[in-house]
């Protein structure tokens, strides 16, 4: 078990020059404070470092600035990027004045979802994985001012097009043929084996991953752990892939749709409870599921529209989860379809036995992602919620009149604050995500929208020249 003393003692064993201290911002952003590890001591182990929390957005104001980085000696490694030798600690932010966690600290949240279902009568336990889609680009260029706004993806693969009389425009290959296939059509994998390869150094297992079905598009997925824990594991993912994809001349990004005619981003959340070391989600129902499992599903559809703010924080978020496309819009459950918001995956195994919510994307701030679901599901628990039947058809391919009779997610970003804002009960039970966590991330969203409906956008103006 790491400790301050034993922490000290591989700075030294190790030749550490830096230690790195790293936070989650409200939307998600991993950030960080260095510093020398010769003046790094047991006690600011122990104690934490200082930051400014007033140039957070949605934290602190000017005039109560201080906030305090508490380490999680536990989740210590060595940057495998950093030129100098660097030891990383993962921080939970926390009141200087009582070194409790900070009600707006993400990864606070999650700890107390985690402390909160451990006073349940039925489960004590929740694991998590996710499996999320990312696209990766040769260059990426942006250009915003008062008189340009602009973007240019350039990226090695790209469709076979009309215009190209159906041969593979510019010698690429076609992503369609990627998709669960072999090199060279899918030219990706090696990078992708780099990116599982130094995650496995860092501890993290059950990796696996694959070419998408967009150009560009790539997928990663890795075991079960705890919530906190999965948590950490999704920053520590973003962070490789970037740096990785970096080290051979490549973008990635995590927007869930960048490329306007292509299949989006998602990521899949995989959530199971557990009672005393046994499957809480097992049953004799639909699917081989335990009535908490299905309740647990109907908390989730109940409280999709709120939960969307968080699993689906953007606004181009809501240019993926478009009813009628490939994305998984509609609020329906079934086993192993995956056109449906919350799949049931097959299970050989009791201890198997899982659900996989569809809709977030992987913009979302998986800390608070992954509570919202828990807490979502809780309330279903809590309060006898029926999912109602299973849709064991094909979501995507309703007629217009057919998808009118089921329940969609959020429309956009407004929609999906505006649905938190009325229904966040459920998230505040045993004081998991205080009404001020979500008053701050309502306004820190609020103003991305602003931001993005003030902003003349290129469609616009092609659209009023007739082009």
């Amino acid at each position: 078990m790491s400790d301050p003393s034993s922490t000290i003692e591989r700075i030294r064993a190790e030749a550490i020059r830096t230690v790195d201290f790293r936070f989650t911002d409200l939307t998600g952003r991993w950030r960080h404070v260095a510093r020398e590890a010769g003046g790094v001591t047991a006690d600011i182990l122990r104690d934490g470092v200082f930051i400014d929390g007033s140039a957070v957005p949605g934290w602190r104001d000017v005039t109560e600035a201080d906030l305090l980085l508490k380490p999680d000696l536990e989740s210590a490694f060595v940057d495998p990027f950093s030129a100098q030798p660097s030891l990383v600690v993962i921080c939970d932010v926390a009141e200087p004045g009582t070194g409790l966690g900070y009600e707006r600290c993400p990864r606070a949240t999650a700890q107390r979802a985690e402390a909160h279902l451990k006073g349940c009568r039925y489960a004590d336990e929740v694991r998590v994985a996710a499996a999320l889609a990312f696209f990766l680009f040769d260059e990426v260029k942006v250009e915003v001012g008062p008189l340009h706004g602009s973007y240019q993806l350039v990226a090695s693969e790209r469709r076979t097009s009309a215009a190209a009389g159906g041969r593979n425009d510019g010698h690429r290959p076609n992503p369609d043929a990627a998709y669960l296939a072999l090199s060279p059509s899918d030219h990706m994998a090696d990078i992708r084996a780099e990116i599982a390869t130094v995650l496995a150094g860092l501890g993290v297992d059950g990796l696996k991953h694959a070419h998408g079905r967009a150009t560009g598009q790539n997928e990663l997925s890795f075991g079960t752990t705890g919530l906190v824990r999965g948590a950490d594991r999704v920053q520590l993912a973003k962070y490789v892939i970037h740096q990785v994809a970096a080290s051979y001349g490549k973008t990635a990004t995590f927007m869930p749709r960048p490329v306007a005619d292509e299949p989006g981003s998602g990521m899949d959340v995989h959530a199971s409870l557990w009672c005393a070391g046994k499957p809480a989600f097992a049953g004799q129902g639909y699917a081989d599921l335990s009535t908490l499992c299905l309740q647990f599903v109907a908390g989730v559809m109940q409280h999709a529209r709120a939960i969307n703010a968080f699993t689906n924080p953007t606004t181009n978020s809501y240019k993926r989860l478009r009813t009628g496309e490939d994305a998984p819009a509609l609020l329906a459950y079934a086993a192993y379809n995956r056109s449906a918001a919350v799949r049931i995956p097959y299970a050989s195994r009791p201890e198997l036995k899982r659900i996989e919510v569809r809709f977030p994307d992987p913009s979302a701030n998986p800390y608070l992602a992954f509570t919202a679901i828990l807490m979502a599901g809780l309330d279903g628990i809590e309060r006898k919620l029926e999912p109602g039947d299973a849709m064991d058809r094909n979501l995507y391919d309703l007629r217009p009149e057919e998808a009118e009779d089921l329940t969609s997610v959020s429309r956009s970003l407004r929609e999906a604050l505006d649905a938190l804002e009325a229904d966040h009960d459920f998230l505040t039970r045993g004081d998991v995500m205080p009404p001020d966590l979500i008053q701050a991330y309502l306004e820190v969203k609020r103003r991305e929208c602003d931001v993005v409906a003030g902003t003349p956008h290129p469609v616009e103006f092609q659209l009023y020249l007739g082009l």
